[in-house]
């Protein structure tokens, strides 16, 4: 990473993306944004919290039409015959737009964890796999859930995994428990990609494998929601799950026994760098309410904007977001022309800092919103805790710090 590479520094959207990037702008705008008010809206006062009322899945479905209709859909696959073909520095410019409204990426089945569970059922899935899972979720049907964080031991550590899965005959069995599974709550959630210790006598990172269960399977128990900051972000849900003696066929494992960790780091850097993409979505939508209500809003005889250094704050905001989207889309483009693998830096070092200064710039918009921020009025509140949060989704700060840091130590030969 440290050394310059010219190839990585031409960031310009494609001149074939372009005319799409246009069209799904428009799709937010017209088919996205007038009822988004009204889905939330309907959320208060459920019965069955973890549900969506009929009003709400004809809003989604209508929506997810009309992008089908106009050929936008599953943008997030690079260079495959499943989606629209763009690579990821393209789809980055995109995934931005969609960071600005929460429902947009559903409305073009570009919504986490989905688009990473599609990626690796594409990438490593048997035919069979992908006909019963993969296809259903390219066409929007079904929500899927990706189970790897254990209550009880670091799961940054992947090599901690204790959920155990054991061959008998033709069946995996598997005993263990998750939790912050996110989107697991969801009624439409039908298969989880779940980590299991399947060799533990295997070297470290040998002993771990990927398996599908589907959420009916016996023995699979949704214990409850996790709450952030007192958010059980209903119906999507980040949730406790305990397996106990679930079994599932010998088939389900993906690309075999013991190469567990091999997929995590194929589906772990692209779900990476598309939540980073979404962020940049989110800190413009904080900075355009931040300028609008300091603009508007009146204390001491002047508007908010031009008290003490409210000014500033809005600057560094800006300068801030042009900093977080050039090292997106480096990071984009390193993953194009050099292959995951090799630009795990580049998406290391944007997932240690885009979220972290995403919160930051919500947290001011949040202050300058006064105590209406921290309420229900404006969608702040909801924003930051969903960037706090990713904060340890797909590895807390401190392992994507350790894996920049460590790479620049070598440089020196002193590692």
């Amino acid at each position: 990473m440290s050394e310059l590479n010219p190839d990585l520094f031409d960031l310009t959207m494609s001149a074939e993306t372009r005319p799409l990037f246009e069209s799904v702008k428009r799709h937010i705008a017209e088919n996205v944004d007038p009822w988004t008010d009204e889905f939330f809206a309907l959320n208060e006062g459920k019965k069955d919290r973890w549900s969506y009322l009929p009003r709400q899945l004809q809003l989604l479905e209508d929506a997810k039409q009309k992008a089908r209709d106009a050929g936008l859909w599953n943008f997030f696959l690079p260079d495959s015959e499943s989606g629209e073909g763009l690579n990821n520095l393209d789809y980055a410019y995109i995934a931005a737009e969609l960071g600005k409204n929460p429902l947009a990426s559903e409305t073009l089945n570009c919504s986490a964890p989905d688009t990473g569970n599609m990626e690796v059922l594409e990438r490593v899935g048997t035919p069979e796999q992908k006909d019963q899972w993969l296809k259903p979720l390219l066409e929007g049907e079904i929500r899927s859930a990706y189970a790897m964080t254990e209550p009880a031991v670091a799961s940054s550590d992947a090599t901690n995994i204790e959920t155990s899965a054991v061959l008998d005959g033709n069946e995996w069995v598997i005993n263990g428990e998750k939790y912050y599974i996110s989107g697991a709550g969801d009624p439409r959630c039908k298969i989880m990609i779940t980590m299991v210790k399947t060799s533990p006598d295997a070297e470290p990172f040998r002993q771990q494998s990927q398996i599908l269960v589907p959420t009916d399977a016996p023995g699979v128990e949704i214990v409850g929601p996790m709450h952030s900051f007192g958010d059980d972000s209903a119906p999507h849900g980040h949730m406790h799950i305990r397996f106990t003696d679930v079994r599932v066929p010998k088939d389900n494992v993906l690309l075999g026994e013991g190469r567990g960790f091999e997929i995590s780091q194929l589906r772990l850097g692209p779900g990476r760098i598309h939540h980073c993409m979404r962020s940049i979505g989110q800190a413009e939508k904080a900075l355009e309410l931040m300028v609008k209500r300091a603009s508007t809003r009146v204390a001491f005889g002047k508007p908010i904007v031009k008290l003490g250094k409210n000014l500033e704050v809005i600057s560094r905001a800006r300068i801030e977001i042009d900093a977080c989207r050039l090292m997106v889309l480096q990071a984009a483009k390193a993953m194009d022309a050099l292959g995951n693998k090799e630009a795990r830096v580049y998406v290391s070092a944007v997932k240690a800092m885009v979220p972290e200064k995403v919160c930051k710039i919500i947290d001011d918009a949040i202050q300058m919103h006064g105590a209406t921020g921290l309420s229900n009025w404006t969608p702040l509140a909801g924003m930051y805790t969903a960037q706090r949060t990713l904060r340890f989704a797909d590895g807390p700060d401190e392992v994507h710090h350790m894996v920049v840091g460590r790479n620049e130590v070598r440089r020196y030969d002193l590692w």
